[in-house]
Parts: structure tokens; C-alpha cells; sequence
């Protein structure tokens, strides 16, 4: 049996309180935890959870953010997402981020694990209005290869856009050899990641170049467990793009840039989610 469930996420600024506050409703399983504001009423954060823990073949998941003006909202979830073996239908996940004027957005899910053999889709739009902006990352994980379950079987469809600014997308096959080992393309890493600075305007010059300057410099301070580069192909956008052999060296370092990126663009510390602790 196959499961689709929704989930809509709504922030909104009430500016009589000066909160920012989340309202959700959703079919399925996909839930929403309790608004937590460890750093003042202006921040929501909010834990996303799918008790069944993972999907398989015929499985979607739909999640659309919305933060209205003014309002700023931090989604993570409480563990990894995992796509299972699948013999048939994709297992499927969509996300739509939809940003009005003046709004900030942080999307921060863990990571998604790819087992062998699964069949797997991840999609995520990002809608942007002028004067909004989003510090979002996305993390993939191809196999278990701390517990001796390589990916061996199975693909993963991943596709990324903001309309007009940015588009990636990509199929990574294990049958593919060339493109799992070779240096023009995972070079036998599995772990591939992505921290991204959308903005719905153009980014002045010096912020984006602090921001390139940041992401640069932490990428060479983690070491040889990670390959990472920073690019700004469009006015209205960051990106650092992450290889490593597991999860824990890159997401240690999306978690140092999104820190970093916070005080020198929002002029905000790094306030990290209580779940990420336990």
C-alpha cells in the first residue's frame, strides 16, 4: 500500500506581537511539531516529521512553504528522510517554497538517504518575490557506507529550481560507473550536497562576494574529506556544493557556512535547532 500525504505550511507576521507565526494543515502522514522561538518572537522554528520514517515505491510526499511578508520561518527535520528498495513505481518527494516581499525563509532538512535499490525523486522549487531571500540546503546520501550497504541498485532523480535563476537536475544511476567514479563526476564520493542563497532581487555585489568569500574559505579550512566549491551564476544567488565519502564532514560544513552566512547577510547568529542536539 502506497501513501500520499500533504502537508502545508503557512508563515505569517503578526505585527501587533511582531511574531512570526506558523499555521499548517495536512493529509497523511506529515506533521508539523510545536513553534519553538529560542531566538525571540521574530523567528519561527518549526520541526517537520513523517512518522513512517521513510518511503517506498508509489510514495509522495508533497510540502509547500509559504511565508508571507515580513515573516521569517526555519524548517529542519529530526533525522534523515530515506528512500527504500522500490521493484516498481518511484518513491516520490516534492517541495515548494513560495516567498512574498520581504519575507525570510531557512529551510535545513537532514539529509536524504538513498538505500540500494531504490527508485527515488526529489524535487524542490524555490519562488522568490522581490526583496525575499532563503538560505535552503539540500543533502544525499547514496548507500550506507559506514554499515557495509553500498549502492549498488537503484536511482536518484534530483532537480532543484528557482524559476529564471537557477535549474539543476541530474539522474545518478548505479549502473553508471563513469559518473559514481570518474573526476568530472562523483569520484567514487557519496555524500553530495548543496547550500543555496536565494534571493528575490539582485544581491549587491559586496554581499554576494562575502558570501562567496565565507563558503570559500571554511570549504578549505574542512580539509581533504570534503570537495567543495562556491559559485554565484546568477545576480540572485549562492551556492556551495559539497562531495564527500558520508554525511557528517558536509553537513558539518553547511552547518559552519549557514552560520556564517546568517551574521554576514541577516546580520543574525547562527541560533541552531534544539533538535539537531539530541
Amino acid at each position: 500500500m502506497s501513501w500520499h500525504a500533504r502537508l502545508d505550511l503557512n508563515y505569517q507576521r503578526d505585527d501587533a506581537l511582531r511574531r512570526s507565526i506558523a499555521r499548517f494543515s495536512h493529509q497523511g502522514p506529515l506533521r508539523i511539531l510545536q513553534s519553538l522561538y529560542p531566538e525571540g518572537d521574530a523567528v519561527c522554528h518549526n520541526v517537520l516529521i513523517h512518522p513512517p520514517g521513510g518511503l517506498v515505491g508509489g510514495d509522495t510526499l508533497d510540502i509547500e512553504v509559504r511565508a508571507a511578508r515580513g515573516s521569517h520561518g526555519l524548517v529542519t527535520t529530526p533525522g534523515a528522510s530515506r528512500f527504500y528498495r522500490s521493484e516498481g513505481e518511484s518513491a516520490v518527494q516534492r517541495t515548494r517554497l513560495v516567498l512574498e516581499d520581504g519575507a525570510r525563509l531557512e529551510w535545513l532538512p537532514l539529509e536524504a538517504i538513498c538505500y540500494s535499490a531504490c527508485r527515488a525523486e526529489n524535487r524542490l522549487r524555490i519562488e522568490a518575490a522581490p526583496g525575499a531571500e532563503l538560505i535552503g540546503w539540500d543533502v544525499a546520501a547514496l548507500g550506507l557506507p559506514g554499515a557495509g550497504q553500498p549502492f549498488e541498485r537503484g536511482s536518484l532523480l534530483q532537480h532543484i529550481e528557482a524559476p529564471g535563476v537557477w535549474l539543476e537536475r541530474g539522474l545518478i544511476d548505479a549502473a553508471d560507473a563513469r559518473l559514481l567514479a570518474s573526476p568530472l563526476g562523483l569520484a567514487g564520493q557519496r555524500c553530495l550536497a548543496s547550500l543555496f542563497f536565494v534571493a528575490g532581487s539582485p544581491i549587491e555585489r559586496s554581499r554576494r562576494e562575502a558570501a562567496l568569500d565565507i563558503a570559500r574559505n571554511l570549504a578549505e579550512s574542512a580539509g581533504a574529506r570534503v570537495a567543495a566549491g562556491a559559485t554565484s551564476p546568477h545576480d540572485e544567488l549562492v551556492v556551495l556544493r559539497v562531495l564527500a565519502p558520508v554525511v557528517e564532514p558536509a553537513m558539518l560544513l553547511l552547518r559552519q557556512v549557514w552560520g556564517a552566512w546568517r551574521q554576514a547577510l541577516w546580520q543574525m547568529p547562527a541560533s541552531t535547532p534544539r533538535i539537531w542536539a539530541m
